[in-house]
């Protein structure tokens, strides 16, 4: 077994992504998801770079993987027959969710429609009060009633959400274990695992995902493991979460949930590691694969992280019209606007482009597998930005004239269109789309985009990376190497790490410090003992955070807490946090007003090898072109005469002017006419405006 083999693999909605890092030396590789056996595209991947680096499976030290699966199950319903047991009264809390609307001008809206359908959402007699004062004892009888159904219904699964288990959980677990004594093949979660913290929907929603995943992705990972463990590997298996960290196998078939949006974590990761190599302070990192486009604000090189995601939204990507999932995650903006996005004519007459995608089953119309839908793929076929031999390391071979036809028919004849101005039509649809949800979400974490630099990655990210900056009014672009599997990469350089949450409502003027330093011990000893088996004898670093309000506010602001045995002065300490990032937010603070902590976080992660920062090096080194293609420039609406490029044929100090195509294995760079590329001291591509040219 080699110490210095790393390998990290990634599925995605159309391409699954290796990377394997050998003492520095990267091998990347693309091949098409296998939707129905997500473990055979796996294992492909991992066939097809071994021989590449000239090793065996036995080689590898280190496997990281990430995984849609969960996401995926939950959107297509396809999940475990599961029954939610709740507190007499609460049946219907996951259906009545939230009391306002997301769409109050809409009155047959459409509202998320729960994992669990009534007859199995199953109530039994029990009480605790917010402080987990018992109020009514449980019980057991009405456990013991719920067998036979359970028993008779088939159920696999079962999640077990009671009234404010989070700050007393005795009646979860005691119900856990008169079911397990009765159905021992049973899967059960218990919300005051999974969530313990308030706010009764989310946490019934977030049990019921876990449960409602569990067996399917328990199964899934121990045949991957056993697969892998036939291929030869003996190393240990780690799971991207959510959050940007790693965990085990065994963590993530308990807590199967915190792998929701594993892949684009793993590119946030990266995209803060290159912040930090470029010195580049602030950043907004743009991943666009083939199915999905993620933008993310990073600060620091740490990106912004949160406690709720939602999952299925009924009302294209708007915030609320889905199941909420209270769970670590690094905050980003998701759309549908991949490669495999598919565009058609709305009733308007006006493009729309996803978030409908093609995925890898057929297709876009150019991969010739039968795909008939016009995709942005196809569009950037038609306009010159992707050739069509070696696309994806040549494990697809495309057909332009498949493309071209594909436009004609949903886009061109319908709006009186030629071939090429439909493609830019697509184009520019989804480039718009796609800077308009930056622009949305920076608003909404009160930052600004202009000063920042855009770090594209993916494997169509590249390819609009340019446009997408003259969009937003940006003028660096940084595109690092290995681009078209960056999520992947990002693996490799995440933590491993654990978040334990605990909701202990706290008043800054009543602050009990020997209380919270006692409550933050106990989640020390348990995060502590995951990442401990996972990375034995690595060296750990803490983060405590609290989550504070004004009282009678609806959503909170993250603090950090000092990791430490709490004093007095503590609570003035972090009344002062709070006011400065309240103002940072807002703009002002409102001295008169009281703040209230309601839930706390603290998180261990192992201390990952510093980033050093790469010094830049001159750009006076002209490239040589391999070639010339035909490339369709915005500006002019017409084809113009690009330069190709190799990107294994460049180096540091080495530039090139615009309109250019710079082409690698995994992706292609389109530099517009307007920037000039040169190859950074890191290795990285960096795309600047040419001087003189404004936004």
């Amino acid at each position: 077994m080699s110490e210095t083999a790393r390998l990290a693999v990634d599925i995605g909605g159309t391409f699954t992504d290796v990377a394997l890092d050998l003492g520095g030396r990267m091998f990347t590789r693309k091949v098409l998801t296998t939707t129905q056996a997500p473990e055979e595209g796996v294992m492909a991947a991992v066939r097809a770079v071994l021989p590449e680096a000239g090793i065996a499976a036995g080689d590898l030290a280190f496997i990281v993987h990430g995984t849609t699966l969960a996401t995926n199950t939950i959107i297509e319903r396809k999940g475990a027959h599961t029954a939610l047991i709740v507190s007499e009264g609460f049946r219907d809390s996951v259906e009545m969710g939230y009391e306002h609307r997301f769409d109050q001008y809409d009155i047959n809206i459409d509202k998320p429609r729960p994992l669990v359908p009534r007859y199995l959402r199953l109530p039994v007699r029990e009480r605790c009060n917010a402080r987990g004062e018992v109020l009514l004892a449980l019980d057991e009888t009405t456990i013991e009633d719920l067998i036979p159904v359970l028993r008779d219904e088939n159920v696999e699964s079962v999640a077990i959400a009671l009234m404010h288990a989070y700050a007393n959980p005795d009646h979860e677990r005691r119900a856990a274990a008169v079911l397990r004594a009765a159905l021992p093949d049973l899967w059960i979660t218990l919300a005051s695992e999974v969530c313990p913290e308030i706010r009764e929907y989310e946490r019934m929603s977030t049990a019921s995902a876990n449960a409602y995943v569990q067996p399917l992705m328990a199964s899934y990972l121990a045949d991957l493991d056993d697969r892998l463990r036939a291929e030869g590997a003996q190393c240990p298996l780690y799971m991207m979460t959510s959050g940007g960290g790693l965990t085990t196998v065994e963590t993530a078939r308990r807590h199967p949930i915190r792998l929701v949006e594993s892949g684009p974590a793993g590119g946030a990761i990266l995209a803060g590691r290159i912040a930090m190599e470029c010195g580049l302070d602030q950043v907004l990192s743009y991943d666009m694969g083939g199915t999905t486009a993620k933008i993310c604000l990073i600060d620091d090189g740490r990106p912004q992280t949160s406690r709720t995601f939602e999952v299925d939204r009924q009302y294209r990507f708007t915030k609320g019209s889905g199941l909420p999932l209270r769970i670590p995650v690094i905050e980003m903006v998701e759309i549908g606007a991949g490669g495999g996005s598919i565009a058609q004519i709305d009733n308007l007459g006006r493009i729309q482009v996803g978030p409908e995608s093609a995925g890898s089953e057929p297709g876009p119309a150019c991969y010739g597998q039968g795909g008939e839908g016009a995709t942005v793929t196809d569009a950037d076929v038609a306009l010159g930005r992707i050739a069509p031999e070696g696309f994806a390391g040549g494990s697809v071979e495309l057909s332009p004239e498949l493309a071209t036809a594909a436009l004609d028919g949903a886009i061109a004849r319908k709006m009186n269109l030629d071939g090429p101005l439909a493609a830019f039509a697509v184009s520019e649809m989804v480039e718009e789309n796609m800077s308009n949800a930056a622009r949305v979400h920076a608003v909404e974490q009160g930052k600004e985009l202009a000063d920042r630099t855009l770090i594209a990655f993916g494997g169509a990210a590249p390819l609009h990376a340019c446009r997408m900056a003259e969009k937003l009014g940006m003028d660096r672009v940084i595109i690092p190497q290995g681009a078209g599997v960056g999520s992947a990469i990002g693996f490799l350089a995440a933590p491993v790490s654990y978040e334990v949450v605990r909701s202990r409502y706290t008043k800054l003027a009543e602050f009990e410090p020997d209380g919270l330093s006692r409550m933050f011990a106990e989640m020390h000893d348990e995060a502590q003992a995951i990442v401990a088996a996972g990375a034995p004898g690595a060296e750990v670093e803490e983060r405590r955070i609290a989550y504070m309000r004004y009282i009678g506010q609806g959503h909170e602001i993250v603090v950090d807490v000092p990791v430490r045995d709490l004093t007095e002065a503590d609570g003035a300490g972090l009344k002062a946090a709070y006011d400065q990032a309240y103002e940072e937010l807002f703009g002002r603070v409102i001295p008169s007003m009281q703040v209230e902590i309601l839930t706390w976080a603290l998180s261990v992660a192992t201390v990952q090898p510093p980033t050093d920062r790469q010094d830049d090096v001159p750009g006076d080194v002209a490239a040589n072109a391999t070639g010339q293609r035909q490339l369709f420039d915005a500006d002019q609406t017409d084809f113009v005469t690009a330069l190709v490029y190799q990107r294994d044929d460049l180096a540091p100090g080495m530039s090139l002017p615009g309109p250019a195509l710079i082409m690698e294995a995994q992706t292609t760079t389109v530099v517009s006419g307007h920037f000039t590329a040169n190859v950074i001291g890191a290795g990285h591509m960096e795309l600047r405006r040419k001087t003189g040219d404004t936004p």
